[in-house]
This record gives C-alpha cells, sequence and structure tokens, in this order.
C-alpha cells in the first residue's frame, strides 16, 4: 500500500483541511507513513499570510528534490492559500511538484495524483469558489477527545493586510442542523470538546438572513448531550452582539474562552487597515465579556509595524493591552502580502523600528499575562487531559492538559494514582504561574472518560483501521431527521 504524509503549515483552518486531506487520502487506500520513513505521496497544505511563506515552501521542496529522484514512483503535492495564489507558478520553480490543488478543490487531491501517475506529468486544478464544503468530505482526526466543527469558510471583511479573502473566497456558511449534526456524531465517537471554526465565526449566518444564528448555534451546542466543552474562533469585533455574550454565559458548556483580534490600538491605524470598529468598541466588547464572565480569558492577534504607525499609534495598543488585560497574544511583525492595499502604502515603517516596537509589546504583554495567570495561584482547575501540550513533560513529570479557560496546565500525579488516559478530565490546585502556562502540584482527583475510552481504543487498534489513531470521521447525509436539534433555539432556513 502506498503510504502518504502530510505537513500543514499557517491557521487553524489550515489544520482542519489536513485531517480533510488525511481522510480523503485513506480513503482512497493510502496508509499513513511511519514516523521517520521517506512517504510514496508527501502532501504541502500551505500558508501564504507571512512574508516568508513562498521560502519556507520552495525550500523544503528543494530538499523533497533528490529524495524524490532516488525513490521511484513518489509524488509530491502542494495545496492550502499559497497554491491558491502561487498556481502554477510552482510547477515551474519546482518542476519535479506532481499536483497543484487550491483551497477550493482540497477534495480533488486523490483523482489528481492518480492522473498525475498514469500521465506522467504535472497536474494543476485551481478552482476560484468552492466545489463541495470541506465538511462533506472523509476526516481523519488527530484527536479522540477534542475536534474542529467548520461553522463557515471565508470571508467577507476587506481588511487592507490581508490575502485571505482572495484565497478562501466570499463567505460561504453552512446550515445550523448540518453543524450540528456533525457536533453530535464526533460526540458519538467519544469526543468532548468541539472548537467552531470560521474565517469570522460571528458573522455566521449572513448568507442565510440570520444575524443573531451564531448565539443560537452555541446554544443549541448547549443541548447535545455528552458534550462538555464549546469554544469558537476566530470572531470579529465589528460583528460581535451583545446575544452572543449572554449566550456564552447562560451555555454550561461553553468556555469562558475568547480569542478576539485586536490587531492595533489606534484608531488611525484601525481605520487604515479597514477594521471598521475603534479602540472604544473593542474595549466595551471586553469590559461586557467580563462584567458576564468574570473569570473568562481573553487572548488576541496584534500586528505591529503597519504602514503609517506613528510612535503615538504604537502607544494606543500599549495602553489597550493594559486596559484588556489578555491572557494570552499572537503578535505578529507587518509583512508586505502581494495583492493587498497595504503592500503599496506609502510611510513603510523601517525595519529596525518594527524590531524594537515588537520587542516592547511582547515584553508588556508577557508582563500582562504573567500578572494574570498569577491571579490563579490557590485555585482548582478542571484539566482535559492532552497529548502532545507539554514538551518537557518527561524531563519534569507532569502531565499536560487546558483548563475550561483554554489555559495550558501542567500538573504532577502522585505515584498511587493511576495515570490518566488523554481525553479524561482531572482537577488540581494551582500552584505555580509563568507567562504562558500554569503548573499544578496539588492533585483532586481523575474522571475517567468517553474520550479517554476512545483514546484508548484508538491506541489499540491494528494500523490502518477506522479506529487507528486518529479518528475517521465521516459525515453522514443530513436529513429531516438530523435537522431535528436545531429547533432548541437555532433556526434552519
Amino acid at each position: 500500500m502506498r503510504t502518504y504524509e502530510v505537513r500543514t503549515y499557517g491557521c487553524q483552518m489550515n489544520v482542519h483541511d489536513s485531517e480533510r486531506l488525511r481522510g480523503l487520502l485513506e480513503d482512497a487506500g493510502y496508509v499513513r507513513a511511519p514516523e521517520g520513513d521517506e512517504a510514496d505521496v508527501v502532501v504541502f497544505n500551505t500558508c501564504a499570510v507571512r512574508e516568508n511563506a513562498d521560502n519556507k515552501l520552495y525550500g523544503n521542496l528543494g530538499h523533497l528534490a533528490p529524495v524524490k529522484a532516488r525513490k521511484p514512483g513518489m509524488q509530491i503535492a502542494v495545496g492550502g492559500c499559497l497554491a491558491q495564489k502561487d498556481k502554477a507558478s510552482i510547477t515551474k520553480k519546482a518542476p519535479w511538484v506532481d499536483v497543484v490543488f487550491g483551497t477550493h478543490n482540497i477534495g480533488s487531491l486523490p483523482v489528481l495524483l492518480e492522473r498525475a501517475r498514469v500521465a506522467e506529468e504535472s497536474q494543476v486544478e485551481i478552482l476560484e469558489s468552492l466545489d463541495v464544503f470541506p465538511s462533506t468530505l472523509p476526516t481523519r482526526r488527530e484527536s479522540a477527545y477534542s475536534a474542529w466543527v467548520s461553522v463557515s469558510v471565508g470571508c467577507n471583511n476587506t481588511c487592507t493586510f490581508c490575502i485571505v479573502p482572495s484565497l478562501r473566497g466570499r463567505e460561504k456558511d453552512r446550515r445550523p442542523g448540518d453543524v450540528l449534526a456533525e457536533v453530535e456524531a464526533l460526540v458519538a465517537e467519544g469526543v468532548l470538546e468541539v472548537t467552531l471554526l470560521g474565517q469570522n465565526v460571528n458573522s455566521y449566518g449572513v448568507e442565510f438572513g440570520d444575524r443573531f444564528a451564531f448565539g443560537k448555534l452555541l446554544r443549541a451546542c448547549g443541548e447535545i448531550d455528552g458534550l462538555e466543552r464549546v469554544r469558537f474562533t476566530s470572531p470579529h469585533p465589528r460583528d460581535f452582539t451583545a446575544d452572543v455574550i449572554e449566550a456564552m454565559a447562560e451555555t454550561p458548556n461553553v468556555m469562558p474562552s475568547l480569542h478576539m483580534p485586536l490587531q492595533s490600538g489606534s484608531d488611525t491605524v484601525l481605520k487604515a487597515m479597514r477594521r471598521s470598529y475603534r479602540r472604544d468598541r473593542y474595549l466595551k466588547i471586553i469590559e461586557d465579556v467580563r462584567a458576564a464572565m468574570p473569570d473568562a480569558a481573553i487572548t488576541t492577534d496584534i500586528i505591529v509595524g503597519f504602514p503609517g504607525e506613528t510612535e503615538e499609534d504604537f502607544q494606543g495598543t500599549l495602553d489597550v493591552v493594559r486596559q484588556a488585560r489578555f491572557a494570552g497574544a499572537f503578535t505578529f511583525q507587518y509583512s508586505k502580502r502581494p495583492g493587498t492595499p497595504a503592500e503599496s502604502m506609502e510611510d513603510q515603517v523601517p525595519r529596525d523600528v518594527v524590531q524594537d516596537r515588537y520587542e516592547r509589546l511582547v515584553a508588556l504583554q508577557d508582563e500582562m499575562a504573567w500578572d494574570e495567570n498569577k491571579k490563579m495561584v490557590g485555585r482548582t482547575v478542571e484539566v482535559l487531559v492532552a497529548e502532545g501540550e507539554g514538551r518537557k513533560d518527561a524531563t519534569t513529570h507532569r502531565l499536560s492538559g487546558r483548563a475550561r479557560d483554554n489555559r495550558l496546565v501542567h500538573f504532577a500525579l502522585p505515584t498511587e494514582v493511576e495515570t490518566p488516559r488523554p481525553g479524561d478530565v482531572v482537577t488540581v490546585e494551582v500552584t505555580y504561574a509563568a507567562p504562558h502556562h500554569l503548573n499544578a502540584d496539588v492533585f483532586g482527583a481523575v474522571r475517567r472518560t468517553r474520550a479517554g475510552d476512545a483514546w484508548e481504543r484508538a491506541q489499540d487498534a491494528p494500523a490502518g483501521s477506522a479506529a487507528a489513531p486518529g479518528v475517521m470521521l465521516g459525515m453522514p447525509t443530513v436529513g429531516a431527521k438530523l435537522l431535528e436539534p436545531a429547533t432548541n433555539g437555532c433556526q434552519v432556513g
């Protein structure tokens, strides 16, 4: 049997797309290559958001060229946002690539690989609009206990720094019944936690004319028996409404965790970015969220050095960071992306100035996050045990997982306690805080879960089987019966 490897770069959307790519390949008869082996098919699922994305891809393709030369029958495929952007130029720069496919036709990969093999020439297929919604495709999930669920793809915003709308297209929303049917199917497989995913989740419903659809969807998820944790990413401040805050606060399984991109704390820069909200609007949302959920952990995205940004503008960003008290932040230095309005803007900020501001921002944000985490010391938290979260766990003799507010917790396990499985839940007391994690050396209890059972079954399953790690999920055809959960506060139509 031919083996495969999928290499993923970029955002959660790409991570989720890679689950679909693995599912498609396994559905077509491929098996995952063992760790360290050279796969027969290597798929790059690319990102185009950062400036060095091109260099990273072509560097990796260059390293694979001699591998392919000595391995007859090996194939290389490139998909994702960079493929959508560069199209046929990829095979001109790297003629040893066999398949190039875009963000709108990931389902075509197995056919394109076979076509390239038979024709003995590269196949390039880039669609300009979505052919099928990705969630209808088979999936090889990496986790038995936590899953992504797409509510929409694409974006209707026109931020001047962002290339995503031109690569992912305009927003396409799934019907609430389809989303809920997928969540129910995941829970039946043992999943305890889902993350609702979209480029702008709280504009969900625009396509079928219900501006309150996302809040209703959150409440409907609260009615699903066995679903313990619901998160979502990413919202846009422009579309964030009071009903979503109410739904978060009033739905027990919606987690007190919010990722709300800021980008800049300067109204001048926000206007130049075409972000369609201002700092006061942003801070009011944060205030309202904390009024409804005092213990909510709020994280954000911030860009430093956008064209025209002055020291005064940057100080505005630092001021918002102080007021918002983010539990964490993804911080970026602005980089030009071809085809975006910001690429040709005047007053590009010198690199040394950008670097200096970036370092000051990171230092302040680390200070704020550390202060927020120190407030957790002495508290008892519930942690969903995870795989791969604690890189130093073997050295520190701890296990790791996420608290309900999504904070990373490393916890000690008494020798007399049976080791919890990924997917099980533990209660622990926080004893130490760092800017990016918590330690918990006072242990409470272990709750064995269906998710832990599912993880255990996956470890025992034969390689290549539907139950083997990760977990294969083929979505059912959604009919009238499966649409019934949508009546719990979520309108379909």
